[in-house]
């Protein structure tokens, strides 16, 4: 299977098939609204804004499996993502990023590009980086803050 053959669901209940973003750079990131790392919503809004027009999505997936940071409803988290950090990248509704009950999704991203600890994601803003063609270039840990990922997204979308 390639990216573009999942559907996802958007936080506001429409279900959409990844081939949507063909021919875009993808940045996947599992959220959270109660994290340390939350702040980086404010790096990746501003990524977003700098770099939608020339082939850029973020795509957020919230995920309340580490220590509980996520417990908000999708509709809050909604809430929340926009009213605080000014989120207009799209989300989409909470899911699982580990174990049995983990989304498609993750499950071949995890299998694409394995972290440091395996195929696991070790916590929330753990990132994906994936080119015009559907493949997973990069997956980068949740300390690395979402502007020290620019040179990375400027090369693919060249």
């Amino acid at each position: 299977m390639k990216i573009y053959d999942y559907e996802v669901e958007k936080i506001d209940n429409t279900r959409i098939k990844l081939e949507e973003y063909k021919d875009k750079v993808l940045l996947i990131v599992n959220t959270a609204s109660k994290c340390g790392f939350t702040p980086q919503f404010e790096g990746l809004e501003s990524l977003y804004k700098k770099y939608k027009d020339q082939g850029f999505e973020i795509l957020g997936f919230p995920c309340n499996q580490f220590a509980n940071q996520d417990p908000l409803s999708d509709q809050e988290i909604q809430s929340f993502c926009s009213l605080n950090y000014g989120v207009s990248f799209p989300m989409f509704k909470k899911i699982e990023v580990n174990g049995e009950n983990a989304h498609p999704l993750y499950k071949y991203l995890k299998e694409e590009k394995k972290g440091a600890f395996g195929s696991n994601i070790k916590w929330n803003f753990t990132k994906f980086l994936i080119d015009k063609n559907g493949n997973v270039i990069k997956r980068f840990a949740p300390s690395k803050k979402p502007q020290d990922l620019e040179k990375d997204i400027l090369k693919l979308l060249k």
